[in-house]
Formats: C-alpha cells, structure tokens, sequence
C-alpha cells in the first residue's frame, strides 16, 4: 500500500467516525463516554495523517 492510498484510507476512517460521532450527538440519550471515545479516536486519526502528510 502506498502512502498516499493509506492516507486516503485514513481520511475515509475520519470521516465515517465524523459521521458517527454526529449521529451519537443527535440521538436522544446518547451516551457521553463513547461520543468522547469517537472523537478520540477521529483525533487520533487526525494526527496519523498529518505525520504521513508531512514526509
């Protein structure tokens, strides 16, 4: 796999946990500790395609 395959695989991950942590924000009663484990998680991401993004 290439770089930038990878990298665009990693923003593919970013955005369906951006949508699942939207999702999670509007349901009723969500729960609070997985909301913030997704936005880790996308953080996370984040930083991971920076890194490749910067070599």
């Amino acid at each position: 796999m290439t770089v930038s395959s990878h990298i665009v695989e990693l923003k593919r991950k970013h955005q369906t946990l951006s949508d699942a942590v939207e999702h999670a924000q509007r349901a009723p009663g969500a729960d609070d500790l997985e909301i913030a484990s997704l936005k880790k998680q996308k953080l996370a991401l984040k930083e991971q395609i920076q890194r490749l993004q910067a070599q």
